[in-house]
């Protein structure tokens, strides 16, 4: 899995913004609203890079290492056996160049590799599809993680709103309001524990 695919999931993975929106509103009503609705400058705004956050929290690294050994593992497999049907592939022709086979012998043999062929597409749509499992599988996880500690860290913080930076998707941001390296430190300390109270219980 690159890099770049992960630092996609991490940003999918934190929540965004829900905006509300009403329509028809009486003209009493629009100045209720307007005077309820807190001033820009009350407005307590926080970012996190999302790089950082996947080169940085040990879940992130430690279940990319295991998707990218997954992914190797399908790429090694796949490519034995499609070397493997392509060299059958290869003395089958060279034996009937040769009229090593009878009518019949040939059309068994050839009958065996679309079988052998049929097989190995079928084992690649599988591992595909478990790897594809797998994928969300840490997704789903992520997501979770970042939204529980965002949820606790969030009430003694009191943001309005905790942004995902990731490249320039933020035209500009103070780095006074930049609270990685809280976020990361919190999800490892919490990530060290979830494993240590695991191998307890085991």
């Amino acid at each position: 899995m690159t890099k770049k695919n992960l630092f996609s999931l991490v940003a999918i993975a934190i929540s965004g913004i829900a905006l509300l929106a009403s329509c028809n509103k009486s003209p009493k009503e629009e100045q209720q609203t307007a005077a309820a609705a807190p001033q820009a400058s009350a407005l307590k705004i926080a970012y996190v890079e999302v790089d950082s956050l996947a080169t940085q929290y040990e879940f992130c690294k430690e279940y990319s290492l295991i998707l990218e050994r997954k992914s190797q593992n399908i790429q090694s497999t796949l490519q034995q056996k499609g070397q493997s049907l392509q060299q059958a592939v290869s003395n089958f022709q060279q034996k009937v160049q040769q009229n090593a086979y009878t009518r019949e012998e040939a059309e068994r043999v050839q009958a065996g590799l679309q079988r052998q062929n049929a097989d190995l597409e079928a084992l690649q749509q599988r591992l595909g599809a478990e790897f594809q499992a797998e994928t969300e599988k840490f997704n789903d996880a992520l997501h979770d993680s970042l939204q529980n500690f965002i949820k606790k860290y969030n009430k003694d913080k009191k943001y309005t709103m905790i942004l995902s930076k990731s490249g320039d998707n933020i035209l500009y941001a103070d780095k006074s309001v930049d609270i990685t390296n809280d976020v990361i430190a919190g999800l490892n300390k919490a990530y060290k524990k979830g494993s240590a109270s695991e191998k307890k219980s085991k």
